[in-house]
């Protein structure tokens, strides 16, 4: 998973531009590829036709777009291949193969018919750069931010890329065809996701963190499926970015985009701190995070992990309550010493 543990001024001014315009990770050791030549009919993005499984395929954290309009990760299987990160994005392909492992409601942001006619990876600069074919442009105007963000958080997620550089038809991507967002050589997550910009907020004095919240669905099987959606949210201006996310967290979801909150928001914080190496977050909650069994809900607990990791830079995350780390999770996970975060976000059954 990658993180950026210093957000800059200039980021957010970005982030600024980007809202008026309209506008989980996968271990993969992806290193040093040429671009890939045009795949033929049988390797073109609708050629799997045979069941991807745990026996035959891998994990791969994709995003799409919710039934509420929010990009959000979906972790499926998809076929084991030299370049992971290409089939990724065939797999995002609107009436591509990962369609079908879609829950209800969701939808691929890559227009239909596109092709990934290249993806270099650059391993010194820990750069991908993809090349679509013409039709990554006919999409609607609603989603014209959504696909950037599609794009970069799912390539992203692979260790060895930290940015992203878009081409269509072999031509550097400046700006994007409907709305004419502008788009950078080089992408991170510095750009956000689903962000949130309060009307009342000074913008040049202002730091983005980003939050998982939860959203509720079900599968194509009609199983439930609970998921975590990220929000990238503009606050004031402070040195401390894990005590603000973690008082973000509390604070809930904005009400506009019905997602639940994680905690209740009477929970009380009592201590954040981030290890001198800057690879712990330890957080100390009151007993008002605990549930009537007295455990820590499992996904109060991911969403606090989730938020840490991603917008501080921090690899585990030490969660107390009362001061005792002697705490376990709904779900059995023994917080008696730090966690990291989950590989693979929003798991859906095949």
């Amino acid at each position: 998973m990658k993180f950026n543990a210093v957000l800059k001024l200039t980021a957010v001014a970005g982030l600024a531009l980007m809202l008026s315009t309209g506008c989980s990770a996968i271990n993969n050791k992806e290193s040093g590829q040429s671009i890939d030549p045009p795949p033929t009919e049988a390797e073109s993005v609708m050629g799997d036709s045979i069941a991807v499984t745990a026996e035959n395929g891998r994990q791969a954290t994709l995003y799409f777009k919710d039934s509420m309009g929010l990009v959000a990760p979906v972790t499926m299987y998809i076929p084991k291949t030299v370049s992971i990160a290409k089939k990724s994005l065939e797999y995002m392909v609107d009436g591509g193969p990962g369609m079908a492992a879609l829950p209800e409601g969701f939808q691929a942001l890559l227009p239909q018919g596109t092709i990934v006619k290249g993806l270099d990876i650059k391993a010194d600069q820990k750069l991908a750069v993809v090349d679509f074919s013409k039709e990554f442009n006919s999409y609607n105007a609603q989603d014209e931010r959504k696909i950037l963000e599609a794009v970069v958080w799912t390539l992203t997620g692979l260790d060895n890329v930290e940015h992203v550089s878009i081409r269509v038809e072999g031509q550097e991507l400046k700006e994007m065809n409907v709305h004419n967002t502008p788009v950078d050589s080089q992408m991170g997550r510095e750009m956000g996701i689903n962000l949130e910009l309060a009307g009342n907020l000074n913008v040049g004095r202002s730091v983005p963190v980003t939050l998982y919240f939860q959203n509720q669905g079900t599968t194509q099987t009609g199983e439930p499926y609970s998921y975590y959606v990220p929000v990238t949210r503009l606050v004031e201006r402070t040195p401390d970015l894990a005590k603000a996310v973690v008082e973000e967290l509390i604070k809930g979801p904005d009400l506009n985009k019905n997602l639940a909150a994680v905690m209740s928001a009477d929970t009380g914080l009592l201590q954040v701190a981030l290890s001198e190496d800057n690879s712990t977050v330890t957080v100390d909650f009151d007993n008002k995070l605990l549930g009537s069994d007295n455990k820590i809900p499992a996904s109060a607990a991911q969403a606090v992990i989730l938020s840490l990791t991603q917008t501080t830079g921090a690899s585990k995350v030490q969660l107390m309550v009362n001061g005792d780390v002697k705490v376990a999770g709904t779900d059995n996970t023994d917080f008696a010493k730090p966690v990291q975060a989950p590989d693979y976000i929003n798991p859906v059954k095949m």
